[in-house]
């Protein structure tokens, strides 16, 4: 019983973390020694926004993540269908299908 607790950790979630944050568009940096990931919300005819969160891990942590999102990804898609991505060759729909807003 003891090895098992050694082994683990134990987790706080705060309420106001537990809350989240919404964010539409990610961007993603790195240099040889991190990646820092900016989870940013854009909204429709605001020709400016503001990062929410920002993550930094190393590389390694990095690629662990990418396998942990694949992993759960694929589990998703075995319950609920395959997930769609529009091929948009602009990238980030900015305007959201609306009219962008005029000074």
């Amino acid at each position: 019983m003891e090895e098992q607790n050694e082994n683990q950790i134990n987790i706080e979630l705060s309420e106001e973390v537990a809350e989240g944050v919404y964010a539409n568009l990610a961007i993603i940096t790195h240099s040889s020694s991190e990646f820092v990931l900016d989870f940013i919300r854009v909204m429709p005819g605001v020709p400016k926004a503001k990062v929410k969160s920002r993550i930094v891990l190393t590389p390694e942590h990095a690629k662990r993540l990418l396998a942990a999102l694949q992993d759960n990804i694929e589990k998703f898609e075995a319950i609920n269908g395959r997930v769609k991505i529009q091929n948009d060759p602009t990238g980030f729909p900015m305007n959201f299908g609306g009219t962008m807003g005029q000074a």
